[in-house]
């Protein structure tokens, strides 16, 4: 008898071929069974999937779940966006390996905080720091989470560990790359699915100083990446610059790529009807990491980028060239420098003194008012502040410092949404179907208040698909699957055939799309964070047991922490 059985969808396999109506039979975790409708065994439990879609569980390859894993097991929401696979421990930024030495441990949480949008309330009071090498960091998560994860392991990591307050102040010696290779090494051994780093100059510590891994020469860059060609089922993610690519970035892409041999990914391009040039710009880092003998794979976000920011992280406003240390000063400064005319003139000052494109993150005037918590300003919620300061006889940056000072620095702006058109949606599947990028840049579990792109794939199967028709299902589930297992070589996940895990989702094309999204206060020490669940998706299960009915989380923690080798074959680039 079969374990589960669903029956009478449209089966979609995750490499794009046209579905049929047919019905899945599960045992042991796996998929022993595709027939006919009424074809297959009995089954302990039998799901009636008429009128829906069943297809492999989605794979997300940017998460930033390496510390949420320790307090929401179910790695919330992902799944119940029909995520069933998660790869985390991007951009460099992982909590293994460490040293005993407690201010290293510390130092990783606030720089964690820093770059990625955590309260480092929550990560104080929830991570354990119990471990000290990657093989003890899987081991304490195996078996505890509800999807499968892959984690990284991540260069400001490797450098903290080997120089201690020096990984962020200066180059590496010999010696020093010599003890980070031979860390990255035992990293990898135990299962760590790849390395990752970042040299963005978004990437600032707790102290506004460049993250350890903006501090590695090439020849750093290179060696590490030497290690990962040495252990099979191994991949490389970066994060190159902020805004246009230059041809250097490029090419050491693609020279990392080559002394890897493995694809490396980077993460993102940003996908509008308006920024064509920019785009195909972008797209070429393909073409030239493939001239240094490599294979570039641009990440796309499926949705618009929408950015809630606010002064009390100051995180993107921190790329403005000056903004980065007064973004990270304490609060009470950051806000005594903000009510002083003298003071906040000059933070203008130096904003506007920016380059271009970076200057139009100072375009005070075009944020919307998202949240206050100033009861006279709450009439102005999602108004320009052009248009506030116009009725209250001000400039929009006196209005906005004056907000954010009544507010203690809570005050929550963002640019208005101008890539939900149908040029832009377009746009986007042209660059899917263009080889050279993939959908996949969603950040969860990063970037708490500022960001909802963690429902990137319904929202991408709501807009692209139920919407608009740009594309049929079975090719967008394919985006969402089977091309990103075959990136990282999952064994046996991202497809639906006969011997995959059964990794599955069972969605309704009638209504897939995210809910409204609001705050949610679930976080260790009472943080709040955005938050939103999906319509439309029904069942998902991982390795065949049920996690999520009806938008609803079930109590099963069926997970396996993939690890590299094991759980992935080796992707060479060529």
């Amino acid at each position: 008898m079969l374990d589960l059985k669903l029956t009478g969808g449209l089966v979609v396999d995750g490499g794009g071929a046209a579905g049929t109506i047919a019905e899945v039979g599960v045992a042991d975790g796996r998929v022993v069974a595709i027939g006919p409708v009424g074809s297959l065994d009995a089954a302990s439990e039998t799901v009636d999937c008429r009128d829906l879609v069943v297809a492999p569980g989605f794979v997300d390859v940017h998460t930033h779940y390496d510390a949420q894993a320790f307090w929401d097991t179910t790695l919330s929401p992902s799944p119940l966006h029909g995520v069933t696979t998660v790869f985390a421990g991007n951009c460099g930024f992982t909590l293994a390996p460490i040293t005993t030495d407690p201010r290293d441990g510390d130092y990783l949480m606030r720089m964690l905080s820093r770059v990625e949008g955590m309260p480092l309330e929550s990560l104080l009071a929830g991570v354990p720091l119990d471990w000290t090498s990657t093989a003890e960091f899987l081991d304490r998560l195996d078996g505890t989470l509800m999807p499968n994860a892959g984690f990284l392991v991540g260069h400001s990591a490797l450098r903290r560990a080997v120089m201690h307050e020096d990984a962020a102040a200066r180059a590496a010696t010999a010696d020093e790359i010599a003890a980070m290779c031979a860390l990255l090494h035992d990293g990898l051994a135990a299962g760590g699915m790849g390395f990752s780093s970042t040299s963005s100059t978004s990437h600032n510590d707790h102290e506004g100083n460049p993250v350890p891994s903006r501090w590695a020469t090439r020849d750093e860059l290179l060696a590490l990446c030497s290690v990962v060609r040495e252990h099979p089922g191994t991949t490389l993610e970066f994060i190159p610059q902020v805004g246009k690519l230059t041809e250097e970035s490029m090419r050491l892409m693609g020279a990392m790529s080559a002394a890897a041999d493995r694809p490396i990914n980077w993460n993102f391009i940003q996908v509008y009807g308006v920024n064509r040039e920019l785009v195909d710009h972008q797209l070429t880092g393909a073409d030239v990491g493939a001239e240094e003998g490599g294979r570039v794979v641009a990440l796309t976000l499926p949705d618009s980028f929408r950015m809630r920011l606010n002064m009390a992280s100051g995180f993107v406003l921190d790329i403005l060239p000056g903004w980065e240390r007064l973004m990270a000063l304490p609060a009470a400064e950051k806000k005594a420098m903000l009510a002083d005319p003298a003071g906040r003139a000059r933070m203008d000052e130096i904003a506007q003194a920016a380059p271009d494109p970076l200057r139009s993150l100072a375009n005070w005037g075009a944020y919307l008012l998202v949240e206050t918590h100033t009861d006279e300003y709450k009439r102005f919620i999602g108004r320009t502040f052009a248009d506030i300061a116009a009725e209250l006889g001000r400039t929009p940056w006196d209005t906005l410092a004056d907000m954010v000072v009544a507010d203690d620095l809570r005050t929550v702006f963002m640019n208005a949404d101008r890539g939900q058109d149908d040029a832009s949606w377009a746009r986007r599947v042209e660059v899917w179907r263009d080889g050279r990028a993939l959908p996949g840049a969603s950040d969860a579990g990063a970037h708490l208040d500022m960001i909802d792109s963690f429902a990137a794939s319904t929202q991408m199967l709501a807009e692209a698909v139920r919407k608009r028709n740009l594309l049929p299902i079975e090719e967008a589930i394919h985006y969402l699957t089977g091309a990103p297992a075959a990136l990282y070589g999952l064994h046996d996940r991202g497809r639906l055939a006969v011997g995959a895990c059964a990794d599955l989702v069972v969605i309704d094309p009638a209504r897939i799309g995210p809910t409204p999204f609001y705050t949610r206060y679930d976080m260790p020490a009472g943080a709040g964070r955005i938050y939103g669940e999906a319509e439309g998706i029904e069942h998902v299960f991982v390795n065949g047991t049920e996690v999520v009915r009806a938008n609803e989380f079930t109590d099963a923690r069926p997970g396996r922490i993939l690890r590299s080798g094991r759980d992935t074959h080796t992707v060479t680039v060529r």
